[in-house]
């Protein structure tokens, strides 16, 4: 007769929260003003943008392609920079404050049902590599307003962001596919060859 299988030890439920524990886990609501800022920085992005579109359209015809480009790299630069601050105030509450509640929304992000803190660094770091190639293109395309040393230091940062990805979408594959059951089945399989 085998022996009844037990359950982890898990701690007593209690009707409430101690006080302390209450506290530290209400203390996430602190972070609330600060993506309300980060949202007043999203409306001045949008500022920003409908000025560099009107410096585009108001001088469309006194401009040479090269900044033309350069401006239109510019308001890319404006887009992926505000892309940035969606996903950081989206997902950033969404994983560390509260349930946004948004399920179902024919508008929700496709991204937002799984994430977490380790996906969320990931899309962060690929979005600073967008960002460093927008400003490197931008170097690359005039290159005479720019010393030497300018343009290395633009590219070791950007090698240094495309390296640091690369180390946290490795980190972050290594602790999703690190799964309780890989491991049970790995220990369980020689015990019961031996039997």
């Amino acid at each position: 007769m085998s022996a009844p299988k037990h359950s982890p030890a898990s701690p007593p439920q209690s009707g409430s929260m101690k006080v302390l524990p209450k506290v530290i886990f209400m203390s996430r609501w602190l972070q609330v003003p600060l993506y309300l800022g980060l949202i007043v920085a999203q409306g001045v992005y949008v500022v920003l943008f409908l000025k560099e579109v009107w410096h585009l359209v108001t001088h469309a015809m006194t401009l040479d392609e090269t900044n033309i480009m350069l401006v239109v790299l510019g308001l890319i630069d404006v887009v992926m920079i505000s892309n940035l601050l969606i996903m950081v105030i989206v997902g950033g509450y969404e994983t560390f404050v509260s349930r946004l509640g948004v399920e179902g929304h024919p508008d929700e992000p496709e991204w937002l049902d799984h994430v977490n803190a380790g996906v969320l660094k990931v899309k962060l770091s690929m979005a600073l590599i967008s960002i460093s190639s927008i400003h490197l293109l931008k170097t690359f395309i005039n290159p005479d307003q720019h010393t030497f040393h300018t343009v290395l230091w633009q590219v070791v940062i950007h090698v240094a962001f495309l390296v640091s990805a690369l180390i946290m979408a490795y980190v972050d594959r290594l602790t999703t596919h690190t799964h309780p059951k890989h491991f049970h089945s790995e220990t369980i399989a020689p015990r019961s060859a031996l039997d």
